[in-house]
């Protein structure tokens, strides 16, 4: 792992014990820290690389009571072959325009994300969120953090990922699409669009934060592989991936 020295010493914090939002019966606790001041770019990247996470302003990771079903994983970008479906995804939403644009919520982000909400993880706590929520969200970060807008020809807003730019690569912070576009495969895509855009830049790898075995809905990130995942001994090459 690479050495990134920091300016000054930080705190970490442990979290009270939570419901867990993945796994029922289980409790969830975080050691987390602020991403402020001078050096918040060189702690964020020290930090990833230690498979820690970034929400707003503060880096977190895991530390859950008798539990580590929590795996940080990363794509190996110049090692990645889409297989057929993928390839499939991709033809299907070619006709997708993208934008880069600056880490600024919007009316129309927010109406996407409520819908993706309400659809998909209706009943968390982020379904519960209002506009002033999701704009804290999207525009609370201290480090180089923006938003791809992926639109149909008529210009309409179908899928969203909120992305920060390291040094050794992209990390996918949250997406959400249009739930009536399950066919797409538009989380599928993103993450496509994602390696893809790695390798123009050069970065080695995609950052998908954490994979839990026993969870549905990150199933889809073993997909992606070659995978790297971060335990005891750093990154590693993820065991049939």
């Amino acid at each position: 792992m690479d050495h990134i020295p920091l300016k000054r010493p930080h705190f970490f914090f442990t979290t009270a014990a939570l419901p867990c939002p993945y796994l029922p019966g289980r409790l969830e606790r975080k050691i987390v820290t602020e991403l402020n001041g001078p050096d918040s770019e060189s702690l964020h990247e020290a930090l990833s690389r230690a498979g820690f996470r970034r929400s707003h302003s503060i880096a977190y990771t895991p530390a859950c009571p008798g539990c580590q079903a929590c795996v940080p994983v990363r794509i190996v970008v110049d090692r990645f072959k889409p297989d057929r479906t993928m390839r499939k995804v991709a033809r299907h939403n070619a006709g997708l325009s993208v934008r880069v644009v600056p880490a600024r919520a919007t009316a129309e982000q927010y109406k996407l994300f409520s819908r993706y909400q309400e659809s998909r993880h209706n009943g968390g706590d982020m379904a519960l969120m209002g506009f002033y929520d999701y704009r804290s969200m999207v525009e609370d970060s201290p480090i180089d953090t923006f938003l791809l807008e992926f639109r149909q020809a008529d210009d309409t807003l179908v899928a969203a990922c909120l992305t920060d730019r390291m040094g050794d690569g992209l990390s996918a912070v949250y997406s959400f699409y249009e739930p009536d576009m399950t066919a797409a495969s538009l989380g599928t895509y993103m993450v496509l669009w994602l390696v893809a855009e790695a390798a123009k830049q050069n970065l080695p790898f995609v950052y998908l934060g954490y994979w839990i075995p026993q969870s549905r809905k990150m199933a889809y990130k073993t997909r992606f592989h070659p995978l790297e995942a971060f335990g005891p001994d750093g990154w590693q090459p993820q065991n049939g991936m």
